[in-house]
């Protein structure tokens, strides 16, 4: 038989010197080309976030920044006026309650005018003293002849009181139901963009898809940071103006009941 040849030789060296040293020479050529190829890494953090996005998804923050400082500013204005409003209307109607005349109440009125109570008590004032004027009865005292008269103009004063109770409110119902949408915007707009690294780089790397969901998500927060404080003030706002229309109507009836066993 013939001798068997090896077909590798464990003994011999693969690559000499010099082809090893040209493979490094191109590696230290190709590394810089490597690191430019590979996306930048994102920097977290909302200035981060906001530095690096785009001009639609600051406009959108931008939008729902003013949505909610102004939302804030009617919230805290409009709690100073509503603690003021019943506070001074539980004043007037003790005074109210203590007086024998319209007359010593009127002269109160000027200085609890944060009070709804008091609205509706001028203008039942003014028209029972209209009434009064314009005839008396039999026996000289001062009657008041239609009680369906002054109870519309009570009725009137309350309805004016509840509308400017309830003034800048609508705001508040605004934000609440349009800042979710703004920022849904904005979340569309980052995914898009997100979708758009994608197909750019031709990698579904984390590094490349993370500035757009990060867009996403931040506009999406500042739409609930900016919607869910007005929705709950303003159903606050909304039962407290609720107690203060009850107050004017048991008041009305009151005044009625007044005018009623003295003037008629």
């Amino acid at each position: 038989m013939g001798q068997c040849v090896p077909l590798f030789d464990n003994h011999k060296v693969l690559w000499d010197s010099q082809t090893l040293t040209q493979l490094r020479e191109v590696s230290l050529l190709l590394a810089p080309l490597l690191a430019q190829a590979q996306p930048e890494a994102f920097s977290g953090g909302v200035a981060g976030l906001i530095s690096e996005s785009g001009w639609v998804v600051r406009a959108v923050l931008f939008t729902l920044l003013v949505f909610s400082l102004v939302s804030w500013a009617i919230i805290i204005y409009k709690g100073l006026v509503l603690h003021r409003a019943r506070a001074q209307s539980d004043t007037f109607l003790r005074v109210f309650r203590k007086s024998s005349k319209f007359s010593e109440v009127n002269s109160v009125s000027p200085q609890l005018k944060a009070s709804p109570l008091v609205g509706v008590f001028q203008a039942g004032y003014v028209e029972v003293n209209q009434q009064v004027r314009s005839g008396q009865g039999e026996s000289g005292r001062p009657v008041v002849r239609s009680l369906e008269s002054l109870s519309r103009s009570l009725a009137r004063a309350a309805t004016g009181e509840v509308t400017r109770l309830e003034r800048r409110m609508s705001f508040l119902a605004t934000t609440a139901s349009v800042t979710p949408f703004v920022g849904l915007f904005g979340t569309t707009w980052g995914i898009m963009n997100a979708f758009g690294e994608i197909g750019r780089m031709g990698s579904a790397n984390l590094a490349v898809v993370a500035p757009g969901i990060s867009e996403a998500l931040i506009t999406t927060a500042m739409g609930l940071f900016a919607a869910i404080p007005a929705l709950v003030f303003y159903n606050h706002f909304s039962s407290r103006v609720k107690v203060l229309n009850s107050m004017m109507d048991d008041f009305s009836l009151e005044f009625l009941n007044i005018v009623e066993r003295n003037f008629t």
